[in-house]
């Protein structure tokens, strides 16, 4: 609910011109961050692509930080230069929110291959949209992590049209987890708009590399409401065909599955959202009033701190 209260109020900032860049929204999918991250310790580290706000929220960043980043603050968990797609949290072991289609796979082996290296027991969940398994860089890290029994999960999260090209068109072979096969990797598929389905088979891949070393190929199967970005009109599916999907969303599948096992309440489940609505407009307000960066803060943060200097300018003769 925090995370589908979040992009509603991310979607109007972005409408209102109030957040900068681009936006690429989360809902429908929220079963696939909450799910996932549910089963890991807090010192696993998460590393997505730039459909990231909702591996934020689940992985624990601040909402405030998190809509401060969108609005280009300097309470933004990227002190407002990252923007929707670099969502950036050191803390709570998230890193990224990365922009090229791809490129955090090889960073989140590398990520892995540091946890095994220095012998601490974690892993790392590495998450990536349909599109980006054709990637070279994606097999390339696949097959690294084979040979070298890394700690790491790779998470397609196949919501069906990359960009705007369903997957039918774009990739051969199906399920995309048989792409494990060449790397006598575990594959295991999940149901994207069941967060229980998810959790499970989850558990199964992170025991996998938590107890035994050993990577696994991931695909969830899920689908998201609005276009690939803000930007997108989405022409490339029908509203019935949005709608008919509609019928299996995650948050109100869950809800029916709290009310029949007699977990929670319809007045339960009412005050938990109207709580959550408060804390999305919340961190709205608090992005809204928050200041914008200095001028000098755009010299920091270009190198790791031990190296950063600071008093560094740029040679204003080129």
């Amino acid at each position: 609910l925090l995370i589908r209260r979040s992009e509603e109020k991310a979607k109007q900032a972005f409408t209102q011109a109030k957040s900068k860049g681009i936006c690429h929204l989360y809902n429908g999918q929220e079963a696939v961050a909450v799910g996932t991250i549910s089963v890991l310790n807090d010192d696993d580290a998460v590393i997505t692509a730039y459909r990231d706000h909702g591996h934020a929220l689940a992985r624990g960043v601040d909402p405030n930080a998190c809509m401060a980043e969108l609005f280009g603050k300097i309470t933004g968990c990227s002190r407002g230069k990252g923007g929707s797609m670099h969502f950036f949290d050191a803390k709570k072991h998230f890193y990224g929110g990365h922009g090229i289609v791809g490129a955090q796979i090889p960073l989140g082996t590398g990520l892995a291959y540091a946890q095994k290296y220095l012998g601490t027991n974690r892993v790392t969940l590495a998450y990536m949209g349909d599109g980006a398994i054709n990637q070279g860089a994606v097999h390339e890290s696949m097959n690294l992590a084979a040979l070298w029994k890394l700690p790491i999960i790779y998470i397609i999260e196949n919501n069906e049209y990359s960009m705007g090209t369903t997957i039918a068109r774009s990739s051969a072979g199906d399920p995309l987890t048989k792409r494990a096969g060449a790397f006598d990797m575990a594959a295991i598929q999940a149901n994207g708009m069941d967060i229980d389905d998810v959790r499970a088979r989850t558990f199964e891949a992170v025991s996998l590399a938590r107890t035994e070393s050993l990577p696994t190929l991931m695909e969830i199967r899920t689908y998201r409401y609005f276009g690939h970005s803000m930007s997108d009109p989405g022409h490339y599916r029908s509203k019935e065909e949005i709608e008919a999907r509609r019928q299996s969303d995650p948050i109100e599948l869950y809800k029916a599955r709290l009310l029949e096992q007699k977990v929670a309440t319809e007045e339960s489940l009412n005050a938990l959202d109207e709580e959550v609505m408060a804390q999305a407009q919340a961190a709205y307000d608090f992005a809204e009033h928050s200041p914008e960066p200095e001028l000098e803060t755009v010299f920091e943060d270009i190198f790791a701190p031990e190296d950063q200097i600071a008093e560094f300018r740029p040679d204003p003769r080129g």
